[in-house]
């Protein structure tokens, strides 16, 4: 999420905090830690994360414990900088609901197709000669390339599964980011593609999603891209081009898939995959090696046999 450049002054106050740097080193957006650039604010609350946090792109942390101050950055000190980070991010970007079948502030193109029950939420952009099929839900912010066919009942930029833990109830980090569906691309029946949390969420051109796919949030898809059915990538993921994905295949938060890959159906992908290479099972390997794992369990009855 981008902003006008603001002191770290000015953003301390919003959140009435401690500070620690230049009244007027510049902020210029938030981001969550897998997305984090130059200028972004970035939050981290436990320990475990204060060196990734720290020595990330981001050249301002909300942290809950004074530290030393990495050179060129500065620090915002809060008790829970998960709410504090929420606090900034809808003060930047307020909630704006429509109520209307097609906000007023959507910019459609030309020869666009919107079936009876599409709802276009504020400041869309959708490009020219796009099909959206009856009941599509596009969500505020949400950036459609030309010749895109959404099919019935999917709904693109809903918010994102990150909660924080409270113990009596679950804290929902606010979703500023959008969805980017760039030109020539699919997306199937009852597909659900969540918003970044402060960016986009990413399919390249050409790529095709079959129905009823799920994919979270600032996953980013490459060119010529095919998933099959049922098919759920877990948020932050990387894919490359030319990846195909067959039916009821689960990805694994963060993972990386090269240009290349397939991935055969019902396999869960656990971890990052080599390109060019084929995989099979959950957890995902080289399609080859676990089809001898397979053959071979097959033959533990008669080698158990022959034993006892």
């Amino acid at each position: 999420m981008q902003i006008k450049p603001t002191s770290l002054k000015d953003i301390a106050s919003i959140i009435k905090s401690k500070y620690i740097g230049a009244d007027d080193h510049i902020i210029t957006g938030f981001n969550e830690i897998h997305r984090v650039q130059k200028g972004d604010v970035v939050f981290v609350d436990h320990p475990k994360y204060y060196d990734k946090a720290l020595n990330s792109d981001a050249t301002t942390i909300i942290i809950n414990k004074e530290v030393e101050c990495p050179k060129g950055k500065a620090l915002i000190i809060h008790a829970e900088p998960f709410t504090a980070f929420n606090q900034l991010t809808l003060h930047f970007q307020p909630k704006n609901y429509s109520n209307a079948n097609v906000s007023k502030t959507a910019k459609i193109g030309t020869n666009v197709t919107l079936m009876p029950g599409c709802f276009i939420g504020n400041n869309v952009t959708i490009g020219n000669n796009c099909i959206l099929h009856p009941n599509v839900v596009i969500y505020d912010h949400c950036i459609i390339g030309n010749n895109v066919q959404i099919h019935a009942g999917a709904i693109i930029g809903s918010d994102s599964f990150y909660f924080k833990d409270r113990k009596t109830s679950f804290e929902p980090l606010n979703c500023c980011g959008n969805v980017l569906l760039h030109d020539n691309v699919v997306i199937g029946a009852n597909c659900t593609i969540d918003r970044g949390v402060t960016e986009s969420t990413i399919i390249g051109k050409h790529t095709i999603l079959d129905n009823m796919i799920h994919v979270g949030h600032d996953v980013h898809i490459g060119e010529m891209c095919l998933f099959a059915a049922q098919v759920g990538i877990a948020g932050c993921t990387t894919i490359g081009n030319n990846v195909k994905v067959w039916g009821q295949v689960g990805i694994t938060s963060n993972a990386v898939i090269p240009d290349n890959v397939i991935v055969y159906a019902q396999s869960g992908v656990t971890g990052n995959l080599e390109e060019g290479k084929t995989y099979f099972g959950s957890p995902a390997g080289e399609a080859k090696e676990k089809m001898k794992e397979i053959f071979a369990l097959k033959q533990l009855p008669d080698l158990i046999k022959k034993l006892y």
